[in-house]
């Protein structure tokens, strides 16, 4: 595409005045008048011709974002065809995730063979980020003649919550959990595969205790059996609207991604294999098993590819299509949110199902809205209408989750700021007592 320039233009408006200047003073001369803007549109169309052409041009990204930070996308020309030009402005499409300086603007130099800039952008919110456009201006030898090229692109960069703090947080707990004998434990537990005879110890479970050694010992001699490695570990995401809505000033599926994120890192630290998956009303995402300490990167990607979504949420759907990927008893993590109590019943129905044949966990983010509602005292009658209202959300929320107790499930009703914790807890809590 070429189009003019400033300058181009406000040479063509001079000439146009000075053609109907001349033409008002001499009539009769009034061809005179036309050999400026006829030369400005000789040495535009020059201009244009002279300007080079575009071989080509790519952007690179980096491998991913986590939310808040700012990285270089860089971007590089290939070799111009004709005269170069000095300078090319670019402009780079920006998704919803990212923002940058002067809306993804840069202005890069071009030596022999092409050149390179950088353009700073910010990752502001989670999900993956797609860029499909890039475009390229610049101006002939003379100034006259813009010259732009628009590049399809189909580069994408899965943006993250920033989980490196609790990451390391994670990192700490396993380290100090293996150093206190912890994952010994768990790997050499209440398992069902006999491993070894040790010498009693406090706070070792009584059941374990072999008489019969102990007599022929005269100490008391403990059993001690090995866990099984290589358990499925399922992190089930619910994306709907009542996930998508905030909590502290970050939607609750993100607090979700981060606390699955963590202890999927812990999960596979242990050697057990892990899922993640995400619904609404239907299923969205799905990673497929994988195991080993370098799977983690997959499924930060996998993590990145969960959208927030304004539909309700489908349990029934969503848990029976989960329920038929799993071939063998796993252990079923599955965040959610619910208000009300038709969602409820539904959700109830569904994991009873499920609780059949896995283990079950339910974590849900405490509301401290509608608690802080109920615990303040009332200063007009809006307040106490919002009041009981508030309360009694809370009951049916209470109500919901014993219920939920009652089936076999497991439930975690967490903070919003320790939930990540929480949750390594409870797994690192199932595990050791070998319910799977």
């Amino acid at each position: 595409m070429i189009y003019p320039t400033r300058s181009a233009v406000l040479l063509t408006a001079a000439g146009v005045l000075f053609s109907l200047v001349v033409a008002a003073v001499s009539p009769t001369n009034w061809l005179i008048g036309l050999t400026w803007p006829v030369a400005g549109l000789l040495l535009f169309g020059v201009d244009a011709m002279q300007g080079g052409r575009r071989v080509g041009a790519r952007v690179e990204l980096p491998p991913l974002l986590y939310v808040g930070e700012t990285r270089d996308a860089i971007i590089r020309l290939g070799a111009f065809q004709g005269r170069s030009p000095k300078t090319v402005e670019v402009a780079l499409s920006l998704p919803s995730q990212m923002t940058a300086e002067d809306d993804g603007r840069a202005l890069i130099a071009v030596q022999e063979g092409g050149g390179s800039g950088r353009l700073p952008v910010t990752a502001t919110r989670r999900g993956m980020a797609r860029f499909d456009r890039l475009w390229l201006r610049w101006t002939g030898p003379l100034g006259l003649a813009w010259h732009q090229e628009e590049i399809a692109l189909d580069a994408a960069v899965p943006v993250l919550p920033d989980i490196r703090p609790v990451h390391r947080h994670g990192a700490a707990i396993f380290q100090r959990n293996a150093l206190q004998g912890l994952v010994a434990q768990l790997e050499r537990g209440d398992g069902s595969d006999f491993d070894a005879l040790t010498e009693f110890q406090q706070g070792m479970d009584k059941r374990a205790i072999d008489w019969k050694q102990s007599a022929r010992h005269l100490k008391l001699h403990a059993r001690q059996y090995r866990n099984e490695r290589n358990n499925q570990i399922v992190f089930a995401i619910d994306s709907g609207r009542q996930m998508s809505e905030p909590i502290a000033g970050l939607p609750r599926v993100d607090r979700a991604v981060s606390a699955a994120l963590l202890t999927a890192w812990v999960a596979l630290k242990m050697g057990d294999r892990v899922a993640l998956h995400s619904f609404d009303s239907r299923p969205r995402v799905a990673s497929g098993l994988v195991s080993g300490a370098g799977a983690f990167t997959e499924l930060e990607r996998m993590a990145a590819e969960i959208d927030y979504s304004g539909e309700e949420t489908n349990y029934t759907f969503a848990l029976t299509t989960l329920a038929a990927r799993l071939t063998r008893r796993s252990m079923v993590i599955l965040f959610t949110e619910f208000t009300d109590l038709i969602s409820v019943d539904f959700m109830v129905r569904a994991a009873r199902r499920l609780v059949q044949t896995h283990l079950v966990l339910v974590v849900v983010l405490r509301d401290e809205e509608l608690e802080s509602i109920v615990e303040r005292e009332p200063g007009d009658a809006g307040d106490v209408i919002r009041t009981i209202t508030a309360s009694d959300l809370l009951k049916e929320r209470r109500v919901a989750l014993t219920r939920l107790q009652h089936l076999g499930v497991h439930v975690i009703e967490s903070d919003y700021d320790k939930v990540g914790e929480q949750l390594l807890h409870g797994y690192l809590d199932l595990k050791r007592r070998n319910l799977l």
